[in-house]
């Protein structure tokens, strides 16, 4: 069958295709635990939960529009004015299926072919795929665990063109877990004005940041440049919320109303039941947001302690999100010369599923999610370890 060079190009999901290497391996009567994908083992909030069975029994099963229901609109308004202190309208907000997917539209509105993207690496594995679907260029700008893996102003300028149209920033991020401040995500966005770069943050992880680090949202830049920054977020990660397929964006009305055009002509409005789940999620309490916090931030920890055990691997330590990414390539030798055999040898001899690095766009790290219960996490991690261990 004569595919399309576009799709021929485009690489699979390498966390994807770990996860389902371990559901074979588990099929096959082996006891794998995953360590590689990016899900809360938390169960949605009862509230939201009750909500849909609701809207199922009062038949709201309908098309809605397409960037959302109005109500729901505003409740995303409501939560940028609630922890950001910025009041978008309506027309300024998004509701699509996932932040993946406000992402996915926002390339497709703002790249023309060969237009380029600056994204810092590592990366989400998703980043450099969608902006190659919307004929663009991703350029790659290094970085390095001795910094938390944060871009920096000099780097951008190394990398910068007469081509380049956007970069995106993502904080928390996946795979890191560093995060920026306030005060670098603001030098971040004026450089990119000063540039004339349109800027995309990646704000998916903002509910999952630990002290002494506090959440940082360039909500209040785009406040005060809405034809310069699109902002993304969802429900997916805060609220346990994978499965329902519910994020957002904050744009200017102009490409809010782009987007709404391609989404109409795609995937047309996100499930109405999710829609109004996440509805009773954004005006309802936020207990259980932080319960699930502190879960994180005591795993966190206890991750954290037992990679620094492991001979000649460097791992910075993350303010948010739930992934350890350790640089490990001091153990590479003949028999490993990279992070993708290496996984391979993990999973094989430990039994334990991890992402390689290069995936990410740095062949030097492993990718470790902590989202399980810390019993099961301490004897996957030692496993490793021990592999690693026997690897020296």
């Amino acid at each position: 069958m004569n595919l399309s060079q576009r799709i021929l190009s485009l690489q699979p999901s390498a966390t994807m295709a770990i996860n389902a290497k371990a559901q074979e391996m588990r099929a096959q009567g082996r006891k794998v635990v995953s360590l590689a994908v990016g899900e809360p083992d938390f169960v949605t909030p009862d509230h939201i939960i009750q909500a849909a069975k609701q809207a199922l029994d009062e038949g709201f099963v309908r098309y809605t529009p397409v960037p959302g229901i109005p109500e729901l609109r505003d409740a995303v308004g409501g939560y940028f004015s609630r922890f950001y202190q910025v009041s978008p309208e309506r027309e300024e907000v998004i509701l699509s299926n996932g932040g993946k997917h406000c992402l996915y539209n926002l390339f497709q509105c703002l790249l023309d072919p060969g237009d380029e993207v600056l994204i810092p690496a590592p990366y989400w594995v998703s980043y450099p795929a969608m902006v190659q679907l919307a004929q663009g260029v991703p350029v790659f700008v290094s970085t390095e665990a001795e910094d938390n893996f944060l871009v920096s102003v000099d780097k951008l300028e190394e990398a910068v063109t007469d081509k380049t149209r956007a970069i995106i920033i993502n904080t928390p991020s996946n795979p890191t877990g560093c995060h920026y401040s306030q005060e670098q995500l603001n030098e971040l966005a004026a450089w990119a004005k000063s540039k004339d770069i349109f800027i995309i943050s990646d704000e998916i992880y903002d509910q999952l940041v630990y002290e002494p680090a506090k959440p940082a949202s360039l909500a209040g830049f785009w406040a005060e440049n809405k034809d310069r920054v699109a902002v993304v977020n969802g429900l997916s990660k805060s609220m346990a919320m994978t499965g329902w397929r519910v994020g957002f964006c904050l744009a200017h009305k102009d490409l809010i109303k782009a987007m709404t055009k391609i989404q109409g002509q795609s995937t047309s409005n996100i499930c109405s039941i999710a829609q109004k789940g996440a509805l009773a999620g954004l005006t309802g309490s936020y207990e259980m947001v932080e319960k699930m916090r502190q879960s994180f931030l005591t795993r966190r920890d206890l991750a954290l302690k037992i990679v620094l055990s492991w001979p000649d691997v460097v791992c910075p330590k993350p303010d948010g999100a739930f992934y350890l990414f350790p640089r490990v390539d001091a153990i590479y030798n003949d028999k490993v010369k990279n992070s993708t055999e290496l996984c391979q040898i993990i999973l094989e001899e430990a039994e334990v599923a991890l992402v390689p690095g290069a995936a990410f766009g740095d062949d030097r790290c492993v990718r470790i999610s902590y989202a399980l219960d810390e019993e099961t996490l301490t004897n996957a991690l030692n496993r490793v370890g021990e592999v690693l261990a026997r690897l020296r």
